[in-house]
Order: structure tokens, then C-alpha cells, then sequence
């Protein structure tokens, strides 16, 4: 979608969103809201802070990730009223705010003061934010029934929405690409990562979560934080976790690379990515989404039997006695969003046999979700099942072999839709 078009979709954003704030408002009896855009924290015993990205309301309305000190009031029937703030400061630049559409149906006014700005006849009013920014305002602060109410404002995403995470997908999509190649050419971790970030010209601390960069048997640790200066002597694996903010909205994407030699978890890799794309068919209207992650955990089953890593024991059994929770022990994915995980997601608590699943609604048109499933060799957690009775089915030499390459973890971003779903990775030719 051309940036033109994109751009004059937010506006009708904007108005939907002031239909929903104001239903839940009326629900609540409020008759005015201030969003606080936040600001970054200093670090403790220090002159600098923390990297700023904004509170999720605020960048729900605006998507302006820079402003700190900034607030919007909403109000009933009236104009959302926005004040930015705009210092004189010869340390700092402050945020370029580009002529765009969506100015003309929300009132910009511009403050130098960090404080929020006085509000006559603001009646019942009610106010979000951190906590730390809202000691001096009046009003309620971060009513939690309220709270409740606005992120459910965020479960259905609007036609601007979904653009922007398109256009996030798709500026991701070459990141990982480059990442690949970067692999393939023998490039350490921290390589790979300035190879990422040189082709989605986007700077690490302002992607929407530290990218999951592991080599080896790194690719192992579901949030690998570190990145290696050196390439290892023998590179096996990569797997990279990493996504893109554009106009404040995430994508969130996983690819899992062989290295030339590695036939036997190269096919491993190829048995998860059937799995993951039939997974994400199953994404549609009315569907459970605890049913998607359960349906991956018989496709992980059916996968370690097809690769002689485990025998002796049908898929059923694997699942039902914990054996996949082993090689397989995160949820299936989450909402996406303004957040990388987006809010609203358990109405519900998770179930007792997923109990790290973020999300357990039933999928209707305009939820956006991930779909990721894993396979991971995980020494804390195949231990447990190698020391016990079920030990006698695990193949150990196979699963020496694969120690190595740490784990594989595929992951799209898909929309539900009307009748069905679209992948937005792969529609960016992820």
C-alpha cells in the first residue's frame, strides 16, 4: 500500500477509536480522559535514561513513538486535543511532527512544560499513564475497570492498523533476508545483527523488542540476549527473532537457518515449517486459539516420531505425557499490535497444560495474532524426561546430534479476516 494511502486511513483510525473510548467512557461515567505519552525513566544513580518508546494508548491515537511529556485529552462529541511537548533546548532536538492527514480531526497544540496542561469543565475525569508521570494531575488515575474496557479497544485492529503492521512485516521481511545471508557468509551474532538493522534502517533500540539473535546452540534459549563478536569455529544454526516498529506498530517475525551439512536438522527445520503454515490455515473466524496451540503440540509429536527422535511411543502418548512440553514449551503465540505482545489476550487464564500461552480467546475478524511454533533442544528440560521412565524412548545419539543447533522457532504475523486469515509475512515474501 502506497504511504499516500496508508497516511488517509488514519484518519477514519482516529474516529473509530473516538467511538469506542467514548462507549466505554459513557459505561464508566467519565466524562473526560488524559492519556499520558510517558517518559523514559533515569537510570538509578545516573544522568541518563532509559530508550523511550511510549505508553500503548498514546501510541494507539497518535503513533508518535518520540514524545515524551505529551498528552491527549479526549472528550465526548469534541476534537481530540493533543499537546506536544516542544522545549527550547539547545541539548536536544526535538521530534519532527510532519504535515500529515490525521492532524485535521485531532486539534495539535504545541507546550514547553512537562507537566500536564490545565483543563477547565473537564468534569469526571479520568487519567492513564505510568504511574510516575501523574503524581500532580487531578482526576482518577488508571481506573482499572476503565483500563479494562480501552484495551479491548485494541483487540479488533482498524484498516490503518493493519497497513502499518503490514508495512512492518514487510520492512522486517528484508531484514531477515539479510540476516541470512549474513549467516551464510560466516558472520558472528553481532554481525548479523548490524546486517539486520543496515537493511530495515532502523536502530536496535528502536525495534519493538531486543532482537533474538543465536547461533549454535544459542538458538536454544528462547530469549537469547547476548550477541557474539566472534563466529563460531563451526557455524550450525541460526535463529533469529526480530521485528520492526513503523508508526508505532510491531511486527514480530522468526526464521531458523541450516548451515550446508546439517541434513538432519535441516529437515527438522522443513517438518516444522509444514507444520507452522498448516497452523496458520487453521487461523480463522470462531476458531479457539488454545486449539492451535494444542494442534501443535500433535504436530511436534508426529514430527520427533518422523525423525527417529523418539520411538516406542504414538503421538498421542507423547503429548499426553508431557514429552513435547519438553521440546516444545512456550505458547503458540500472542496478540499483536501497538505492544509485541499486544494487551487483552486472557480473558481466561491459560490452561493447566499451557500455562505460558498469552492468549486463549476465540478469534474474530481484525485480532491480529502470531503463529510460532517451536522445537528446541533444551538441556534443563530434556533432562527431566531422559532421567525418567520415558528416557527409554529417546533416541539419544539423535538427540546428541542435534544439541549443537540449539532449537528452531518459525513465527508469521497473520490477520484474521471475515472468512479466513492473511499471513502479512508471507504476503512480504517472508
Amino acid at each position: 500500500m502506497p504511504d499516500t494511502e496508508l497516511l488517509f486511513l488514519q484518519p477514519d483510525h482516529i474516529q473509530t477509536l473516538q467511538q469506542r473510548y467514548e462507549r466505554a467512557m459513557a459505561v464508566h461515567g467519565y466524562d473526560s480522559l488524559l492519556i499520558s505519552s510517558g517518559a523514559a525513566p533515569m537510570r538509578y544513580g545516573d544522568d541518563q535514561s532509559w530508550h523511550f518508546q511510549g505508553y500503548g494508548p498514546f501510541l494507539h491515537w497518535t503513533g508518535l513513538t518520540g514524545q515524551e511529556h505529551s498528552w491527549l485529552l479526549i472528550r465526548p462529541g469534541q476534537t481530540p486535543l493533543l499537546w506536544l511537548y516542544q522545549p527550547v533546548d539547545f541539548w536536544h532536538a526535538n521530534p519532527e511532527l510532519p504535515d500529515e492527514p490525521w492532524q485535521q480531526v485531532m486539534e495539535v497544540r504545541f507546550i514547553q512544560q512537562r507537566e500536564a496542561p490545565r483543563m477547565e469543565r473537564a468534569g469526571k475525569l479520568a487519567v492513564i499513564g505510568d504511574p510516575a508521570m501523574l503524581a500532580h494531575v487531578p482526576g482518577d488515575h488508571n481506573p482499572e475497570p476503565l483500563l479494562a474496557d480501552l484495551d479491548e479497544t485494541r483487540v479488533h485492529k482498524t484498516p490503518y492498523e493493519i497497513a502499518c503492521l503490514a508495512r512492518a512485516n514487510e520492512i522486517a521481511v528484508r531484514g531477515h533476508q539479510a540476516a541470512r545471508e549474513a549467516f551464510l557468509g560466516g558472520g558472528s551474532e553481532f554481525e548479523i545483527s548490524l546486517a539486520y538493522q543496515r537493511a530495515t534502517r532502523q536502530r536496535e533500540a528502536e525495534a519493538p523488542y531486543h532482537s533474538i539473535i543465536g547461533l549454535n546452540e544459542h538458538a536454544g534459549t528462547l530469549h537469547y540476549q547476548y550477541y557474539d563478536t566472534e563466529a563460531p569455529a563451526t557455524a550450525r544454526s541460526l535463529l533469529i527473532d526480530a521485528g520492526v516498529r513503523f508508526r508505532g506498530y510491531c511486527s514480530d517475525i522468526t526464521r531458523t537457518t541450516s548451515a550446508g551439512g546439517e541434513g538432519r536438522f535441516a529437515a527438522l527445520i522443513q517438518g516444522l515449517e509444514q507444520l507452522q503454515r498448516r497452523l496458520c490455515e487453521m487461523v480463522a473466524p470462531g476458531v479457539d486459539y488454545v486449539a492451535i496451540h494444542r494442534k501443535t503440540h500433535e504436530g511436534i509429536a508426529a514430527l520427533l516420531n518422523a525423525a527417529g527422535v523418539v520411538s516406542g511411543l504414538d503421538d498421542e502418548a507423547l503429548v499426553e505425557q508431557g514429552v513435547t512440553r519438553a521440546f516444545f514449551p512456550h505458547g503458540i503465540g500472542h496478540f499483536l499490535g501497538i505492544q509485541v505482545h499486544d494487551v487483552a489476550g486472557k480473558r481466561e487464564p491459560a490452561p493447566a497444560d499451557a500455562p505460558f500461552l498469552r492468549l486463549t480467546r476465540t478469534l474474530e475478524p481484525g485480532m491480529v495474532v502470531t503463529i510460532e511454533p517451536g522445537l528446541y533442544i533444551i538441556p534443563s528440560l530434556l533432562d527431566s524426561v531422559l532421567d525418567g521412565p520415558l528416557g527409554r524412548h529417546v533416541n539419544r545419539s539423535v538427540l546428541d546430534e542435534l544439541r549443537g543447533c540449539g532449537g528452531i522457532r518459525i513465527e508469521d504475523n497473520v490477520v484474521v479476516t471475515a472468512d479466513g486469515a492473511r499471513n502479512l509475512t508471507r504476503e512480504a515474501g517472508g
